[in-house]
């Protein structure tokens, strides 16, 4: 496993330095890295409304806790969450829209029928995921402005109720209105990457989100350390992240090969198939999104127990069970939804009698398995098989660094080698450099005369 991470990382290495030496692709990753300082800009900048020294007074007083309610959303923005920054909502409303498009398609006809399309159609399921993003910016938006007007947003600070000292209509309004615009460019940015940057924008974008925090949470730990002026923990977590990449690498680039043999067939005088090649099924078919549904599904007791101003004794079982995120209930509903959304997504995502038809109809067949529905159950058998360690994997990912480190005093929802953000920033670089290659291929290639 070091091994292949070793490996990935000195494919990035070169990757970067063949590209910089070819003048239009150098011109692509320069304007990138423009739109990636104008991001982080972006997410510097406070909200009109907001006041600023009450914000950095809370943030360090929330920072120093052991939990942080929005650290999921927190970590999506890179940051500018908490710090009720115009690019305080990020990426998220895009993500959440681009997900929720994806499971009505298959809900759906009219978004299934757009998606048979080809671009066409793909270009009216990507205005369709513009117009619930900005929707979705709104409501997330007005959320987060009415939960730190409330002093719920840091519950706990001293200063919670004085973040937004104008509550009067007209500033809410401004504030959701700058958010929500925000989001809008955002989605913009990403958008310009894709087209003319390295492409892959809005993962891009996320990356940078997630990478972002790292440093300063790396250091958080090793301040609030104990042992060896926290060097050690600090070296556990840095130990820890090395051993989660290269399994990370590892798993992501494992997959089962399914031979599939085409059939010739004669059209006139020339001979069309008898071509093999194969079905690619990742052990991992669903990537991070099981992983970003558990996460959201177990944010949601939490959240109303906040809101709710009861004292009976729901909440306070919700919050000794499932606000930490180190409590037995907690770590085992989690593990538990990262599973079943697994098998979930992989379902709605991956159909096996659409892939069996359409091997039908251009004359394909799996060696040994008969054409039209045996091969249609035997993906379904293989693809169940695969399941099984792709979502256990996800699990032991998404928990064992919170577990690892709990008698550290590390495990807190800002830990920068969790699950979620180690499957994205790997995911995301294996990705990304995969684009450059093949760009690079375009450009150089040498053909078989020189």
């Amino acid at each position: 496993m070091t091994h292949s991470a070793g490996v990935a990382g000195g494919t990035v290495l070169t990757a970067f330095a063949r590209a910089f030496k070819t003048p239009d692709l150098r011109k692509k990753l320069l304007f990138t890295l423009a739109i990636i300082v104008l991001y982080r800009l972006g997410a510097h900048i406070p909200v009109p409304g907001v006041s600023y020294e009450a914000v950095q007074q809370c943030v360090k007083q929330a920072s120093e806790g052991n939990n942080s309610l929005f650290g999921l959303v927190n970590m999506f923005s890179g940051g500018a969450l908490l710090q009720i920054t115009i690019f305080a909502l990020g990426i998220m409303p895009y993500i959440t829209a681009s997900i929720i498009l994806q499971l009505l398609t298959v809900v759906i006809p009219r978004l299934e029928a757009l998606k048979k399309e080809g671009q066409s159609g793909t270009a009216k399921i990507t205005q369709y995921t513009r117009y619930l993003t900005v929707a979705l910016a709104v409501l997330q938006g007005t959320g987060l402005v009415a939960t730190a007007k409330s002093g719920a947003l840091f519950s706990g600070c001293r200063v919670a109720d004085q973040v937004v000292p104008d509550p009067s209509i007209f500033t809410i309004a401004t504030m959701v209105i700058t958010m929500t615009a925000g989001t809008c460019i955002v989605m913009w940015l990403g958008e310009l990457i894709t087209d003319r940057g390295i492409g892959n924008g809005m993962s891009i974008l996320m990356f940078i989100s997630i990478a972002a925090g790292f440093p300063g949470a790396l250091w958080a730990i090793k301040e609030s350390g104990k042992l060896a002026k926290g060097w050690i923990e600090f070296g556990t977590v840095i130990l820890i992240g090395f051993v989660m990449v290269a399994l990370v690498v590892f798993v992501e680039q494992a997959q089962r090969r399914i031979p599939v043999q085409y059939a010739k067939r004669m059209i006139g005088r020339r001979s069309y198939g008898g071509t093999s090649t194969y079905i690619p099924l990742k052990v991992n078919q669903a990537g991070v999104i099981p992983v970003i549904f558990a996460s959201s599904l177990l944010y949601i007791p939490a959240l109303i127990a906040q809101f709710s101003n009861s004292t009976a004794g729901w909440k306070t079982w919700i919050e000794a069970h499932f606000v930490k995120g180190d409590h037995p209930y907690y770590i085992a509903t989690y593990f538990l939804l990262i599973v079943f959304f697994a098998f979930f997504y992989v379902a709605i995502s991956f159909n096996p009698e659409e892939v069996a038809d359409n091997m039908k109809k251009y004359g394909g067949f799996i060696p040994g398995i008969r054409a039209g529905r045996p091969t249609a159950e035997y993906l379904s058998y293989v693809l169940n098989r695969i399941t099984w360690p792709g979502s256990l994997y996800l699990g032991l990912i998404a928990l064992v660094p919170t577990m690892a480190l709990a008698g550290f005093g590390g495990a807190n929802a800002n830990f920068p080698f969790g699950g979620t953000s180690i499957l994205i920033i790997v995911g995301v670089g294996l990705e990304t450099v995969k684009q450059i290659e093949s760009q690079l291929q375009q450009r150089n290639y040498e053909g078989f005369l020189r």
